[in-house]
């Protein structure tokens, strides 16, 4: 698993990092709200370990705006405030478990994995649309208002990834790292020559353009 804590007291979210480490696990750490809100945006983890008392915000505000964007990563909440009442607040805002402070690493880890288990027994997502375009995950084909639009396997893989993250701003990093796994910044201009590619092939012969250009931050695919 791929697991982004936001924990802002650092002793223990390296000591717990150690562990997600030597359990076989990735972690990407962050010490606030708002950073932590940015990196789940990303959608590339496959859990959250989110502390509930953060600086520049607080946890179950960033969990409630991810769900609110249709961000649906599984997300276990850290608290040292631990009673009833304090539990249903963090898991009506939208968190999938509940965990209080002091905590055993061996219980955290086994809830963690239970999480990532019932999200991977989910069926699988074969069709994605937006507005009158839809993709066969697959078919592998495309169609925007019943018209077949035939791309090429990378033009494929950047659509997908781009009606993945529908409606929301997608950077070049994000891009990079998901659609070319390139991990550096190759300093080409691939991903322009692509997205005009992908444009021209989605958007050309249609009355609404559906994939924007967000001026200094990315690309995003919306309906609006």
């Amino acid at each position: 698993m791929r697991v982004l804590v936001v924990e802002d007291d650092r002793e223990a979210a390296t000591w717990l990092a150690k562990g997600l480490k030597e359990a076989g696990h990735i972690a990407d750490l962050t010490g606030d709200g708002e950073t932590g809100l940015a990196l789940a945006r990303e959608a590339v983890h496959d859990a959250i370990i989110m502390d509930r008392m953060l600086p520049r915000m607080d946890g179950l505000t960033a969990i409630e705006i991810l769900r609110a964007e249709g961000i649906m990563t599984p997300v276990l909440i850290l608290s040292a405030l631990g009673d009833v009442d304090d539990k249903v607040r963090g898991l009506r805002s939208g968190g999938d478990d509940y965990l209080g402070k002091p905590y055993a690493f061996a219980e955290l880890l086994a809830r963690l994995e239970g999480l990532h288990r019932r999200r991977a027994s989910e069926p699988p997502v074969t069709r994605l649309k937006v507005a009158d375009l839809e993709i066969d995950l697959l078919a592998r084909t495309v169609h925007r208002a019943g018209k077949p639009i035939l791309l090429q396997p990378r033009e494929f893989k950047l659509l997908e990834y781009l009606m993945r993250n529908a409606a929301r701003v997608v950077t070049r990093t994000m891009l990079l790292e998901n659609v070319w796994d390139y991990h550096f910044d190759p300093q080409t201009n691939v991903i322009d020559v692509h997205i005009s590619r992908l444009r021209s092939k989605i958007d050309k012969d249609f009355d609404k353009p559906l994939l924007q250009t967000v001026r200094g931050a990315g690309y995003s695919i919306r309906a609006d």
